[in-house]
């Protein structure tokens, strides 16, 4: 697998591990960032009454999600910096494989055009600030699910896995920092 783009680094996990707080802290110390796919399809899906959504269309809500990130990709090309990803390309593949859902091949042609950074950070399920809320609907047990799915396919890409520690955001920021 080719990384193209050294300076578009990702932040992938399972639901409720502290990946948008984090980025948002980023964001506040200059960094740019993308917009998480998933939430985003699914607050905009609900507004208008549609059905790609995880609990209702998961096949569709996946080729959402895939424009999603490939039309972030794009977006971050603008920026001379480090941009910070909240999930990838590659993401879409791991929900399809967690789902039990075949990954067609152009979704898997994308995550192998869609180049990162190679070191991919991790943010690990963490039981204490896990949340659930109006567009995360999945319990612990499947954030578990998620983070392991994302692990497994972000390794069968060539990317290698950092877990951040479970740490305040302000460690969790100077940790992805030391790093970039």
């Amino acid at each position: 697998m080719h990384h193209s783009t050294p300076n578009f680094h990702i932040v992938t996990g399972g639901p409720g591990s502290g990946k948008s707080t984090l980025i948002d802290a980023l964001e506040h110390k200059g960094f740019a960032r993308s917009i998480e796919a998933g939430r985003g399809v699914i607050h905009d899906q609900m507004a208008v009454g549609g059905t790609a959504l995880p609990w209702r269309d998961p096949a569709a809500y996946a080729e959402l999600m895939l424009c999603w990130e490939m039309r972030s990709h794009h977006i971050a090309r603008a920026h001379d910096g480090p941009v910070i990803f909240d999930r990838g390309v590659p993401d879409i593949v791991g929900y399809l494989r967690l789902t039990g859902l075949p990954v067609p091949a152009h979704v898997d042609k994308a995550a192998r055009m869609f180049g990162y950074n190679r070191r991919i950070f991790l943010a690990p399920p963490w039981p204490e600030i896990f949340e659930q809320d109006t567009e995360r609907k999945q319990d612990f047990e499947e954030a578990e699910r998620t983070c392991r799915a994302m692990v497994e396919t972000y390794a069968s890409y060539g990317y290698d896995l950092v877990e951040l520690p479970r740490a305040s955001v302000e460690e969790r920021a100077r940790f992805v920092m030391d790093r970039l």
